[in-house]
């Protein structure tokens, strides 16, 4: 499983950064991988420099074998509530694509 994880020019994107978020989703995706081959996490600050409510904005693409590519967007105050709000919406996405899958191949 590949993890691409992107900002947006309003996001402070140092290796420290990218590397917290790029483990946390490899461990919250971990039971997933023999399905996921990539993933792409884009995080954004919609309102720039200006405080805001759920400015912050995650929106995490997977591609899965076999299917075509799934996306989920969260907002969130915090880049790390988006994060994890966008990683639970994922996982509940995966559980039933898969269940799916699994249920077409029997």
């Amino acid at each position: 499983m590949t993890i691409q994880f992107n900002t947006d020019h309003n996001i402070t994107n140092t290796e420290a950064h990218r590397a917290h978020f790029t483990n946390l989703l490899a461990d919250e995706l971990d039971r997933y991988s023999t399905h996921i081959t990539h993933v792409d996490a884009h995080l954004t600050d919609e309102n720039g420099g200006k405080e805001g409510n759920n400015d912050k904005r995650c929106v995490l693409e997977t591609r899965i074998k076999g299917m075509p590519p799934m996306a989920v967007t969260n907002h969130a105050n915090t880049e790390q509530q988006a994060v994890s709000g966008a990683i639970n919406k994922l996982k509940s996405t995966l559980d039933t694509a898969i269940g799916r899958l699994k249920n077409h191949q029997n």
